[in-house]
């Protein structure tokens, strides 16, 4: 027992003498101080984001796209018939296009007094500006006979079928002259695919390149086409070539495309991508390169802040709507950055391959592609960057209702749109199955989809419809007008106003939420202004003035306050006895203008002249607005209703 009792005397003196650890305390302005040095750390952030994006872009390029597209699509073919490459139909013309227009287009040698301008080995400039790269390839894929079923009792007509493509349908075999490299199939190099209209297509195919010589290009043309290179089997045929413009270093990659699909006929379609693959030439470009290392050290900064949040707050981290923007920041960020070092080296890498071998196709359209998806990450994460600058701007009035607004009417709004595009849907359906044949902007789901929304906007042609079913097409259009326009989208804008009047009534009695951060900016700003001594400092009066002056919801009421209050409480109940009743669904009546202002004065009439009597600016202030707000709702729609419908009815007979 001795033992005992002394070694718990030793206990006891051990913790009388160690000092117990200090518990953790928060500090609020130490977390409103770190909070606005995260907001100054994120504007320079996105500053050097906006810079990087700018740079990377430029007005040259669309008007370099503009200027090559009308050179090789709407130059026309000789002759009376004026094809050009938008208007091909037929083989024939697409032949014409290829010894016409193509070959003027690509091979521009001389000045208009036929003075010769260069005289390197590689000639061509288009439009005297534009450097052609290597020499242009022309591709196309075929697919094999029997491809496709014939039904029997038609095998008597036609024994050959050609289905549409795919790789399975793909025919690799040889074909026409054996001994001549344009009719045996080269496979594909490229993971890339290319989403034509009719069909994904693969990357191989049966290939040739035009020489350097507009005369030799022009027989080897000719060649092809009296030995039959394009056959029946042929579903799509690609012309690549690329050019470079030192004026403002930018390549322009050029995909001329012509499908011949299954049903007949030739449909065209193009790409042409302006791209800057030579980043570091001017003093400019080497000023965007800085930003970008500046922009890698705050992504390497971001996400050691962000796993030390992590596993801090372990999975609660993940429950938070600003922590899960700011990972699919980072994810992006970290995406763009390891294509652009692709991008970037291949470019060298290919361009030094090209000046060893100038008469064979640098095939600069992988590159254009990875350009083009780099520039769509940039540009999605720019926008997300812009959108989190939310998080830190709260404390302004404005963007405060507005995020409480939409928190207060999101579950509304997602069941509004449940039924909004069931019903939406179901149009598009209608829409694509009874017009879907006759009318182009039906001809798909997408389309249909796509067309209801130009109805809604307005922008839509009712004779297309009207032709293809005389009865179901006006039938469809009067009733999604009705639904759709007058009925759901009154609704819409019903749920936002309503959402709106109660949070700014809210905040008119005081329940706006206090931000610290806003707080702590309005002092510091306020402090530095007076040590500039552009402002006067106040004295311990006024301030004293400004908060006696600020509005404090009260919570002290009387025995007639809360009399009052019941009253008024009792009011409601009456008015939403006789409007509405929920034990039996049917008998609710529509509340006309007249009774509704009615009784908005009864209820709003004994507080006023309580007012009066009591001086009291704050006595049933709550009450009072609920029924204004709920007259200010009822008028809004009304008027929203009204207003719509005759901006419609006008657009229409206009």
């Amino acid at each position: 027992m001795a033992k005992v009792k002394s070694s718990k005397a030793k206990q006891q003196h051990f913790k009388a003498t160690v000092s117990p650890k200090p518990k953790p305390t928060y500090n609020k302005e130490l977390e409103i101080r770190s909070t606005f040095q995260e907001l100054l750390i994120y504007i320079i952030f996105l500053i050097d984001l906006c810079i990087l994006t700018f740079g990377m872009v430029s007005s040259n390029m669309y008007y370099l796209n503009k200027v090559i597209a009308t050179l090789f699509l709407e130059t026309s073919v000789p002759g009376e018939d004026r094809t050009n490459f938008k208007s091909i139909s037929t083989v024939t013309e697409f032949w014409k296009f290829m010894e016409g227009p193509l070959l003027e287009g690509l091979y521009s040698d001389s000045w208009y007094n036929a003075e010769v301008l260069y005289q390197l080995k590689n000639t061509s400039r288009i439009y005297y500006e534009n450097v052609l790269l290597g020499v242009p390839r022309v591709r196309q894929l075929k697919v094999r006979n029997n491809s496709c079923i014939v039904y029997p009792k038609f095998q008597s007509l036609m024994d050959e079928c050609f289905d549409r493509y795919t790789v399975k349908n793909e025919d690799r075999s040889d074909f026409g002259p054996r001994q001549v490299p344009e009719w045996r199939y080269s496979p594909s190099t490229s993971s890339l695919k290319h989403w034509g209209v009719f069909g994904v297509y693969d990357n191989g195919g049966y290939m040739f390149t035009l020489p350097e010589s507009k005369t030799e290009a022009k027989k080897k043309i000719t060649f092809l086409k009296l030995n039959s290179w394009i056959t029946r089997g042929t579903r799509v045929i690609f012309i690549d070539f690329s050019l470079y413009n030192t004026n403002v270093n930018l390549f322009c990659i050029i995909r001329l495309v012509a499908e011949f699909p299954a049903i007949g006929g030739v449909l065209t379609s193009w790409n042409f991508y302006s791209v800057k693959l030579l980043r570091y030439v001017t003093h400019f470009d080497y000023f965007i390169a800085s930003c970008e290392i500046i922009f890698c050290i705050f992504i390497i900064n971001f996400i050691v802040q962000e796993i030390k949040k992590m596993k801090e707050y372990k999975y609660a981290y993940f429950k938070s709507f600003w922590n899960l923007l700011e990972l699919l920041l980072l994810s992006l960020s970290i995406l763009a950055i390891s294509v652009n070092i692709f991008r970037t080296s291949q470019a060298y890498h290919l361009l030094g391959q090209l000046l060893e071998k100038t008469q064979e196709y640098p095939d600069f359209y992988f590159l254009a592609c990875w350009q083009i998806r780099y520039n769509d990450m940039v540009a999605v994460n720019i926008f997300f960057a812009w959108i989190k600058i939310f998080k830190f701007i709260s404390f302004n009035k404005t963007m405060s209702q507005l995020s409480t607004t939409l928190s207060h009417c999101i579950k509304d709004i997602i069941g509004f749109a449940i039924m909004f595009f069931i019903i939406f849907f179901a149009y598009a359906q209608l829409g694509y199955f009874v017009f879907g044949s006759q009318v182009d902007d039906f001809s798909t789901f997408e389309n249909s989809i796509f067309t209801q929304f130009r109805i809604v906007l307005g922008d839509f042609n009712f004779a297309n419809i009207e032709e293809a079913n005389w009865v179901l097409g006006p039938t469809y259009f009067i009733t999604f007008i009705f639904f759709v326009f007058f009925v759901l989208l009154n609704m819409f804008l019903a749920i936002i106003n309503d959402a709106y009047s109660e949070v700014k009534t809210d905040y008119s009695i005081g329940r706006r939420p206090e931000s610290e951060l806003a707080n702590q900016i309005k002092t510091r700003y306020t402090k530095t202004m007076e040590k500039l001594k552009l402002k006067k400092p106040q004295t311990e009066g006024q301030k004293a003035k400004e908060k006696d002056t600020a509005f404090q919801p009260r919570r002290d009421f009387d025995e007639k306050e809360i009399e009052s209050a019941s009253q008024m409480k009792k009011w409601k109940e009456r008015l939403e006895q006789k409007y509405y009743s929920s034990e039996t669904p049917d008998a609710y009546r529509p509340v006309t203008q007249q009774e509704f202002r009615d009784r908005a004065r009864e209820g709003i009439a004994p507080c006023q002249h309580k007012i009066k009597q009591s001086n009291e600016k704050d006595f049933c202030y709550k009450n009072m607005t609920d029924v204004q707000a709920k007259v200010r709702s009822y008028y809004a729609i009304t008027s929203a209703f009204f207003y719509t419908t005759l901006s419609f009815l006008l657009h229409s007979h206009l």
